[in-house]
């Protein structure tokens, strides 16, 4: 598989990225060794693998969950602070969803 600059600069522009020339070169090849990666994975057999929704067994899938605690949290006026815009109860954020 062979990743052209333009196909480097194409995806840099979809995420809104400027690249200087020596990450473009960079890009190019970690994208380029991520593909080949895909190609082998893609020639394994897995026609005897059972289809699965989670990568981790039952008991192993539970065991990276904690129990939920209450702990310490930020004072409003600090957390307020830090925003980039807020009231003095607020945090002020653009309007997302449209009627």
């Amino acid at each position: 598989m062979k990743i052209t600059r333009k196909d480097v600069e194409h995806v840099a522009a979809l995420a809104h990225l400027e690249l200087r020339e020596e990450e473009r070169e960079h890009m190019r090849q970690q994208l380029d060794d991520i593909l080949t990666y895909v190609d082998k994975l893609n020639q394994v057999d897995t026609s005897q693998v059972e289809p699965m929704a989670q990568v981790l067994a039952p008991s192993r899938a539970d065991a990276a969950l904690r129990d939920d605690a209450v702990g310490p949290c930020l004072p409003r006026q600090q957390a307020l602070a830090a925003a980039p815009d807020a009231d003095e109860t607020f945090m002020k954020v653009p309007k997302v969803i449209e009627r």
